[in-house]
């Protein structure tokens, strides 16, 4: 392996974990010392400098990440924020109905009231700070459960749970969604 290929598998890997890596870690996939990653790294940053890239490698401890450069900070944070801004969707709110009146849930079941896939909705949600991992299910596969946020609750003007409206007062003892697992206020 040479050494453009090692730099370039050293980059991949710290792009696409996007949270600090071990060293270590760099070193073993790149089949180099720790002394020779530490080098890598510093190659990799030279060459970030020299072409005045907006990417930068961060040492942190014995760890290193792939950041922007602070310059590039009032950009991204206007990026970020006018997404997080951005009008829920009449899909974004019958997930949040789902989730804040039968919490905690998994994804399967948000799908499966709602007959569609509903991923790139829970992971927009999740984004928003409106949603959050709950811990994950004890059964095969372990699926992750959602529950909503204390920004949720914000957001929408709720002191707590308790305050969600009910679905219908005249509907009792009826099923809060229809599909294949129906929920009654007996079974919650």
């Amino acid at each position: 392996m040479n050494l453009n290929e090692k730099l370039s598998i050293l980059e991949a890997v710290l792009f696409a974990c996007g949270e600090p890596v071990e060293i270590k870690k760099l070193a073993k996939v790149c089949s180099v010392s720790k002394d020779t990653a530490i080098d890598l790294i510093k190659i990799l940053n030279d060459r970030y400098d020299s072409n005045k890239s907006a990417l930068q490698v961060m040492k942190l401890d014995d760890c290193c990440q792939l950041c922007t450069r602070e310059e590039y900070a009032e950009y991204i944070r206007s990026v970020m924020e006018s997404k997080r801004s951005t009008p829920l969707s009449n899909a974004a709110l019958e997930v949040l109905t789902i989730v804040a009146y039968n919490q905690p849930v998994t994804k399967s079941f948000v799908e499966n009231i709602r007959g569609v896939d509903s991923s790139s909705i829970i992971n927009s949600l999740v984004e928003k700070e409106l949603l959050i991992e709950a811990g994950r299910l004890d059964v095969p596969g372990k699926p992750v459960l959602f529950k909503t946020t204390n920004n949720f609750l914000r957001c929408f003007g709720l002191n707590s749970l308790e305050d969600l409206p009910p679905l219908h007062e005249d509907q009792e003892d009826k099923p809060l969604f229809k599909g294949n697992n129906l929920l009654t206020k007996e079974n919650e």
